[in-house]
């Protein structure tokens, strides 16, 4: 049975079989909620919004935020009036998830996670309790990023990659210092099935290969080869992985 509270505020008439809303919700006009969604106290679901089949979403959360740089930012921000998650996700407390955004079926974002415009992640993926991800990232399916990690903008994550706590990923050799633009600004790519150990730290346009693994608090330089553990700072490698 649907469940929509009189004391939330709904604009959308496109409301699945089975969906709970909980007070204080706000939910905006042209919003797809697909059957057994459930939507918690104070989340705010903006205009256009497409949410999949049982997913839920938890309080405090805002997805469809516009990006707005304030004059601040280096970069303009350029982003289509869309967001998708699929079905089965879990969007946590307090996640803002900006338009221009798709979240794949199964997908968990934690308690504060930050999710930028431009971003595709797979299916069956983590992106854990307070993880920022930036602008234009693509991240494969089932792909685990762990609590207070950063990926920055124009990284690509393969599919099964696992980038531990607290590790730091970076696009600009300049340090803001010289005039920005896409192609200078490069995130590290990394292959299928690589690993970050806590507290690295992947510079601008490295290359981690696939199986490839990068021991905790590495700093890394340059690209890392296919099945090599690395270690250090800077990282050099340590072994081969059969």
């Amino acid at each position: 049975m649907t469940t929509l509270s009189s004391r939330a505020v709904i604009e959308t008439d496109q409301v699945g079989m089975d969906v709970v809303v909980h007070p204080f919700a706000v939910i905006g006009k042209n919003v797809v909620l697909g059957d057994r969604v459930v939507v918690h106290p104070h989340v705010v679901i903006a205009e256009g919004v497409v949410i999949g089949n049982d997913t839920e979403i938890f309080p405090g959360a805002f997805l469809g935020k516009e990006p707005k740089g304030a004059g601040a930012t280096a970069r303009p921000s350029v982003f289509a009036k869309r967001l998708t998650v699929g079905a089965s996700c879990s969007i946590g407390p307090n996640a803002t998830l900006y338009y221009d955004t798709e979240i794949g079926a199964n997908t968990l974002v934690g308690d504060g996670a930050s999710v930028r415009e431009q971003t595709r992640i797979g299916c069956f993926c983590l992106v854990s309790r307070c993880v920022t991800i930036n602008y234009n990232t693509l991240i494969g399916d089932y792909t685990k990023i762990m609590d207070g990690s950063h990926i920055t903008g124009n990284a690509v994550l393969g599919h099964h990659v696992f980038i531990s706590v607290l590790v730091s990923t970076t696009n600009d050799n300049a340090l803001g210092r010289r005039p920005v633009s896409e192609i200078s600004l490069q995130g590290p790519r990394f292959g299928d099935y690589a690993a970050v150990g806590a507290g690295a730290t992947i510079l601008p346009g490295v290359t981690v290969g696939e199986y490839a693994l990068v021991a905790a608090g590495a700093v890394v330089t340059r690209d890392v080869p296919a099945r090599t553990l690395v270690a250090g700072v800077p990282a050099r490698s340590v072994r081969v992985i059969a």
